[in-house]
């Protein structure tokens, strides 16, 4: 499969003066997001989308397509026409560890072309106001006490709250039993409902004007 041509976007901002500069962007430009609505990815995608669309002078479209740990959308985006009117927005577990896990129908090194790298942002455990452990202490207390591994929520097998979690696993000695969603947005809302007991994410979602005031009943360690 052809590589997609963000990276010639780029060199028509910087550099300019081409007659591809002149024509480019013509029409709407679709970010394919691997993740649902409402989560960190998709917030992320929206608020460069605004940026870019003041530089660009065209609208940029933020496409959902989900499942498989992200690798659907990231193939999705792999199958567009290498015109540069495509981009693929992801992290760690849709472009890397994703090739690990899953059989792909694509390769993550020669379909596609890296291009920026985006800011970074912590991972956090949230939990419902009701839940007993209030501190981290607390939390790992519980979590080891348990005689069966506490639920926890991911965005899917590979993504980067399941790799979080696995990784909280091995420096604290305790044991999740993960329940795959199709992004970060989902899994909140059951962990909300009370029917997961955890869940590891971006905390970007409570930097979201009114983020606070729709999860009232979550506590953070």
């Amino acid at each position: 499969m052809r590589r997609t041509i963000w990276a010639a976007l780029i060199a028509m901002l910087t550099l300019g003066g081409s007659a591809f500069a002149e024509t480019f962007p013509s029409h709407p430009i679709t970010i394919v997001v691997p993740f649902s609505a409402g989560g960190p990815s998709d917030a992320m995608a929206r608020i460069l989308a605004e940026r870019m669309k003041v530089t660009l002078g065209e609208a940029l479209v933020i496409e959902n397509v989900t499942g498989a740990g992200g690798s659907i959308g990231v193939g999705r985006a792999v199958r567009s026409p290498p015109d540069g009117y495509t981009v693929s927005f992801g992290h760690l577990g849709t472009h890397v560890a994703n090739g690990a896990i899953y059989k792909l129908g694509y390769d993550l090194v020669t379909d596609l072309e890296p291009v920026v790298l985006l800011p970074s942002n912590p991972m956090i455990v949230s939990a419902r106001t009701r839940f007993r452990p209030k501190s981290l202490q607390e939390l790992l207390a519980w979590l080891k006490a348990r005689p069966a591994p506490a639920t926890a929520g991911t965005a899917g097998a590979g993504s980067g709250s399941h790799i979080a979690g696995l990784y909280f696993e091995n420096v604290t000695g305790i044991k999740l039993q993960y329940v795959p969603y199709r992004g970060t947005a989902p899994a909140m809302n059951d962990l909300v409902a009370g029917q997961i007991d955890v869940n590891d994410r971006s905390n970007i979602q409570f930097h979201q004007p009114g983020a606070r005031r729709q999860h009232p009943r979550l506590c953070h360690y």
